[in-house]
C-alpha cells in the first residue's frame, strides 16, 4: 500500500503544479495533508479487490452450473438456462445491486452486511453471462473428444473434469479476463450502499475536500493503474496456458 501511494503521488507531481487555480494540493505527494488523501483514498484499494474477486469466482461456478443445463437434451433444462439468463441480464446491476441489499433481508429476514450485499448482486448478475461463455466453449470443443471420453468409460462428470473443462477454459480464457475486468468496474457501483472500496473514499473525500476534478483524477488513474495490472496477468495467463499445451 505504502508502495502504491508513492507511486501514485510521483504520477500526480508533473501536474500538481500545472495550473495555481486548480487545487492539486489535495493529492499533492509533496505536502502532508496531500499525502493523507492518497493514503485515504488508496485504502479502499483492497475491498474493491476482495469484492471483484470473491464476486468473480462466485459468478463462475454458478455460470458453469447453469450453462450444463443449456447443453441438455432435456428441453426444460434448456429452458431454465434460457430463462435465467435472460432475466438476470435484463435487470441493471445497480437495481439488482439496491433490491438485494434493501429487499432481500425483507424476503429472508436476514441481516446482510454491504460488502455480501455487493457480492451476491455483482455475481448474481455477472453469472450469467458467464453462462454464455461457458456454453460457447463447451460447444466449441469438438464431438470426438466426447466420444473418446465414452470409449473409455468414463463418466459425464469425469469427461467434464478431466477432457471438456480443461480445453475450454483455454478457449474462454480471454473472455473470463474480460469478465474480471467487467466486475473491478461495476465494482464501483456498490458505492451506492457504503461499501468503502475506492468510488465511495474519493466521494467522502470529495465532501470534505470540494474538489471533485482532482480527487476524481486520481480515482481514474486508480482504476486504470488496477484494470492494466490485471490485463496483463490474464494475457500472461493465457500466453502460458498456450505454451503449456504446444508443450
Amino acid at each position: 500500500m505504502k508502495r502504491l501511494t508513492i507511486l501514485l503521488g510521483l504520477a500526480l507531481l508533473p501536474i500538481s503544479g500545472c495550473s495555481s487555480g486548480w487545487g492539486w494540493y489535495v493529492v499533492s505527494p509533496a505536502t502532508t495533508s496531500g499525502m493523507t488523501n492518497l493514503k485515504f483514498l488508496l485504502s479502499g484499494l483492497y475491498y474493491t479487490v476482495l469484492l471483484s474477486l470473491t464476486a468473480i469466482v462466485i459468478s463462475v461456478v454458478v455460470g458453469l452450473l447453469v450453462a450444463l443445463p443449456g447443453l441438455s437434451a432435456n428441453r426444460s433444462m434448456r429452458n431454465f438456462n434460457r430463462v435465467y439468463v435472460e432475466l438476470v441480464r435484463a435487470i441493471p446491476i445497480l437495481v439488482l445491486i439496491l433490491w438485494v441489499y434493501y429487499g432481500l433481508p425483507q424476503l429472508t429476514g436476514l441481516s446482510i452486511s454491504v460488502f455480501w450485499a455487493g457480492v451476491i448482486a455483482l455475481a448474481l448478475s455477472d453469472s450469467a453471462f458467464q453462462a454464455e461463455i461457458f456454453r460457447a466453449g463447451i460447444q466449441s470443443i469438438n464431438r470426438g473428444q466426447y466420444e473418446a471420453a465414452h470409449s473409455v468409460s468414463l463418466s459425464y462428470v469425469d469427461t467434464m473434469r478431466f477432457v471438456i473443462l480443461p480445453q475450454a477454459i483455454r478457449r474462454i480464457l480471454p473472455a473470463l479476463g474480460n469478465q474480471l475486468v467487467y466486475m473491478l468496474k461495476m465494482s464501483s457501483l456498490v458505492s451506492v450502499i457504503g461499501m468503502q472500496e475506492l468510488t465511495r473514499k474519493a466521494n467522502e473525500l470529495v465532501v470534505t475536500e470540494y474538489r471533485p476534478l482532482e480527487i476524481y483524477t486520481v480515482l481514474v488513474l486508480e482504476y486504470l493503474a488496477l484494470i492494466l495490472v490485471v490485463s496483463a496477468f490474464v494475457r500472461w495467463l493465457e500466453h502460458r496456458m498456450k505454451a503449456d499445451e504446444r508443450n
